[in-house]
């Protein structure tokens, strides 16, 4: 065997943010183009019931494109002709390009038999077989539908998780690749079969091994991804460890992965046989909790010595930055974490903290932050900015 490729992680950190985008600048008018080319690099953009900012799936397109027209995203995600994107869980629920669908079949069809999904659903649709087929009649003939408005559905307990049997049913049935999202009110999917959403030439393309998809999808994890571990690669697509396990060693042999060593990286390490290598990059951009640059911590902690958690589901008290805190990426680095709010009803855009890394003065990242914090309100539709006291010299707002 040949040697590995020796790589520092300064040059790792490059091929990341590379991979994602972020080594180009911004165009000065985002475009259908800019938006589709992002789609495929990424493969998806992750979907989040969190709307404390904004919706998880828009922002990933801000970081990289700058003030885009959400309506680019909303027309690519669910316009019956310029449908570029399909809704299934990739990533969790993610907005997946539509060229992947027949790479996402096996994993509707383990679902169908009651593999891969959470218990309580897998055993909803083994008793209830016979209410599931009901509803799937149901929305052939009356569809498109949300849960609510099933004739038989019943009514939801407790809180949002507290789902009705026909919103299990639905679930189910979205698993399993036997509905699918047409379109959705405010945040509530609206469901219909999947012949009367997506483009034939999707659903008549032929339906590739597990093996063959799984490759595929991993494949376009190391694109995306630019350079990761095993971890990293299987948690893209969330695939299951034994099934990454075998499909990596064959795609090692095929030469779609190359083995390499990173400075300070343990174990095996796979790098884009395409990478590219940019001598620098110098990005400016707020980062979502549920941006692919940092979606696996570990990789985040790794490449950008930033351990990073969202703390929305810790009790306030216990917070250590805040309840929605998005890095802020300056040049190669991760230089501090800023806990934002979308103040829609009194058009602010709320700054309830900034913690800088400790190699980041605020002297030095204020100005590139308050441009970035100013970008972000304009694009919300927000007229102020409201910043902790001692930074709005320093940001300019």
């Amino acid at each position: 065997m040949a040697p590995r490729t020796q790589l520092s992680l300064p040059q790792a950190r490059r091929v990341a943010l590379a991979a994602q985008g972020f080594h180009e600048g911004r165009p000065d008018l985002a475009v259908s183009r800019h938006l589709r080319r992002h789609i495929q690099r990424s493969h998806l953009l992750q979907i989040d019931s969190v709307n404390v900012l904004v919706r998880a799936h828009y922002m990933p397109l801000f970081s990289r494109l700058g003030a885009y027209d959400r309506d680019l995203l909303e027309r690519a995600a669910y316009h019956p002709k310029k449908r570029e994107t399909f809704e299934y869980w990739g990533h969790e629920a993610s907005l997946i390009s539509l060229d992947l669908h027949p790479h996402f079949r096996w994993r509707m069809a383990r679902a169908a038999r009651g593999e891969g999904i959470y218990g309580g659903l897998a055993r909803f649709g083994k008793e209830k077989r016979a209410f599931i087929e009901e509803v799937r009649r149901e929305i052939a003939a009356r569809g498109p539908i949300a849960a609510g408005e099933l004739s038989g559905g019943g009514k939801g307990q407790g809180s949002w998780w507290g789902w009705s049997d026909g919103k299990r049913a639905l679930e189910w049935l979205f698993w399993a690749g036997e509905v699918t999202t047409a379109t959705r009110r405010g945040f509530e999917r609206v469901y219909d079969l999947p012949e009367r959403v997506l483009p034939s030439a999707v659903l008549n393309t032929p339906t590739p091994s597990e093996d063959e998809a799984q490759r595929e999808l991993l494949r376009r994890s190391i694109r995306a991804l630019g350079i990761a571990s095993e971890r990293c690669l299987r948690d893209y697509f969330r695939l299951e460890v034994s099934d990454a396990k075998a499909r990596i060693a064959e795609l090692v042999e095929a030469g779609d992965l190359l083995p390499v060593i990173v400075d300070g990286w343990n174990g095996p390490v796979y790098l884009d046989p395409e990478a590219k290598f940019p001598r620098r990059v110098e990005a400016h951009a707020l980062v979502s909790p549920f941006d692919p640059i940092v979606w696996e911590r570990t990789r985040t902690e790794r490449l950008f010595d930033f351990r990073y958690r969202i703390e929305i589901y810790v009790p306030a008290e216990k917070r250590e930055f805040g309840y929605y805190c998005l890095p802020f990426l300056m040049g190669e680095k991760i230089v501090a974490r800023v806990d934002l709010k979308a103040d829609r009803s009194n058009g602010r855009l709320i700054v309830h903290s900034i913690h800088p890394e400790a190699s980041a003065p605020p002297a030095e990242i204020g100005p590139a932050l308050g441009d970035e914090l100013r970008l972000m309100a304009g694009w919300l539709n927000l007229t102020d900015i409201a910043a902790p006291k001692e930074w709005r010299k320093m940001l300019g707002v």
